[in-house]
């Protein structure tokens, strides 16, 4: 039993894993944000593609 409480206290006191959890979440959150990024521009994209195609259209 001595060496699970040992083992556990090691266990809590190690912070790699935390720093790994971490990049993992910073990681997260760039690819979330680039996520909405590339839809926002892809939006305005569409719109100005359509609105060139009706010009062009109606030319």
């Amino acid at each position: 039993m001595e060496k699970f409480v040992l083992a556990t206290r090691r266990f809590m006191r190690d912070e790699e894993g935390v720093t790994a959890i971490e990049y993992g979440l910073i990681a997260a959150l760039i690819a979330v944000a680039i996520i909405v990024g590339a839809t926002a521009v892809g939006t305005q994209l569409d719109a100005l593609f359509n609105r060139v195609a009706g010009i062009l259209q109606s030319a």
